[in-house]
C-alpha cells in the first residue's frame, strides 16, 4: 500500500502527476478506511513508468489510457501500438522538414541582417527586421 507521495517517488515522477492521472483515471486508488488518504497498488509504480516511457515515445494519455484500457480486457494493444507509432514517425517526418526549412530562413535572415544596420524605431514598427520579414523568401530587404 502506497500513499501519493511513496508512489510519485518510486515511479520517479512528481506528485502532480500521480494526482493528474488519478484525477483522470488512468491511476484508480482506495481510501484508506482511517483517514481517508488515497492508497495506491505496488503494480501502479510499473505502470507509471509505463506511461512515462510511452510518452517519452510520443503517445498522449488519451491514447495510453486506450493501451491499458485494452489490456486490460484482455484485448491485445499491439496493433494500435503500431499503428500510432507509424503516425507519430510520420508526423515527426514532417516536423523535421519544417525545422529544417526554419533553420535555413533564420540562417539566411542572419547573414543577411548582420550586415545591416540598425535602425532606430519609428513607433509604427517595434522590430522591423521581423516585422518585415518576408516568409517566401526567407529575408527582408528592410532594415
Amino acid at each position: 500500500m502506497l500513499t501519493t507521495s511513496v508512489l510519485a517517488r518510486k515511479a520517479d515522477v512528481p506528485v502532480f502527476t500521480v494526482r493528474h492521472y488519478t484525477r483522470i483515471g488512468l491511476l484508480t486508488p482506495k481510501r484508506h478506511s482511517r483517514n481517508g488518504y488515497k492508497i495506491y497498488k505496488e503494480s501502479d509504480v510499473s505502470m507509471l513508468k509505463f506511461v512515462s516511457n510511452a510518452k517519452i515515445l510520443g503517445f498522449n494519455l488519451k491514447e495510453i489510457a486506450h493501451i491499458l484500457d485494452m489490456a486490460k480486457f484482455g484485448e491485445t494493444p499491439c496493433p494500435t501500438v503500431r499503428e500510432i507509432v507509424v503516425k507519430r514517425i510520420n508526423e515527426n517526418r514532417v516536423k523535421i522538414e519544417n525545422l529544417k526549412r526554419l533553420q535555413r530562413k533564420l540562417e539566411a535572415a542572419n547573414s543577411k541582417w548582420a550586415t545591416m544596420k540598425d535602425a532606430v524605431p519609428t513607433g509604427s514598427s517595434v522590430f522591423e527586421l521581423i516585422d518585415e520579414f518576408d516568409d517566401s523568401s526567407g529575408v527582408t530587404t528592410i532594415c
